[in-house]
């Protein structure tokens, strides 16, 4: 499976130079070797994006869902069909808080495959804490107006319609279950879609960072994702370029989704395992 990749080229800084990072090399596009056995499409917390106004106030906290709908309706639907045709998995992760896939049998597949999972002992909260938290929801995110109908729209997360698992598609909550199904079938390198990949993708259970410290390359499809931005960002959605920076230089690598489509192998889809 050979196709484009995205890198960047982290060196040589000139010291010479009023701003050394100048005389990085940057972007440059290697061609590269995939092994369809060893690599996994994973679908990371790409839920359901409700219709603009259903939850006006997880609208106002959120800016990125009208892209993030864009996205799901334009871009996944050609790439999973064209990965499922092929011998690649696809898995998923979810979380959110809301049970919305234990009944699926994807997900029953990856806690029997994992097995117990030790449960941290969290640092005990106190009234300064409880304090502190309470400023930042009221006065950074989500702020006290918009607070109840993102709890609202929360409370009945679910699968996007083009995002929903097939069969018995892999489902993990955390690192330890994403892991196992790794192990189970041979995969060592991770290509991420869905929301948002400056954060979920990145910091959540079972996301890049806990992956990378699985053993796992994780990389990325471009127009398949999306990031949060902020007041100054979102018009140029410098975040996200930040995010496949960080994505290209620390985790894996940066494709297309159109070189990813046309390089997959053609033949049976993996067999589900029991």
């Amino acid at each position: 499976m050979r196709l484009p990749a995205r890198l960047y080229q982290q060196f040589d800084a000139d010291p010479g130079l009023p701003v050394p990072a100048e005389s990085y090399g940057g972007w440059q596009s290697h061609a590269i070797d995939l092994s369809p056995a060893h690599t996994a499409l994973v679908v990371m917390h790409a839920w359901d994006p409700n219709q603009p106004g259903q939850f006006p106030g997880w609208d106002r906290v959120v800016e990125y869902r009208p892209r993030a709908r864009r996205i799901l309706a334009d871009v996944f639907p050609p790439l999973l069909a064209a990965v499922r045709r092929s011998p690649l998995p696809v898995f998923h992760v979810v979380g959110g808080g809301r049970d919305y896939f234990r009944h699926l049998p994807g997900h029953r597949r990856a806690v029997a495959l994992a097995g117990p999972e030790p449960v941290p002992t969290p640092v005990s909260p106190d009234p300064a804490f409880d304090r502190l938290q309470a400023l930042r929801r009221a006065h950074s995110f989500p702020g006290l107006r918009n607070a109840a109908e993102v709890a609202a729209g929360f409370a009945q997360l679910d699968f996007a319609p083009t995002a929903r698992p097939v069969g018995d598609e892999g489902i993990a909550e955390n690192a330890h279950q994403l892991a196992a199904l790794c192990r189970a079938h041979g995969v060592n390198h991770l290509v991420y879609i869905g929301f948002a990949i400056n954060w979920c993708l990145l910091m959540s259970p079972g996301g890049m960072v806990d992956m990378a410290r699985q053993g796992c390359l994780c990389s990325t499809i471009a127009e398949a994702v999306t990031a949060v931005e902020n007041r100054e960002t979102a018009a140029e959605e410098l975040e996200k370029q930040q995010a496949l920076w960080r994505v290209a230089l620390e985790f894996g690598f940066v494709f297309t989704g159109a070189d990813f489509i046309h390089a997959l192998p053609a033949g049976t889809p993996t067999s589900p395992l029991p």
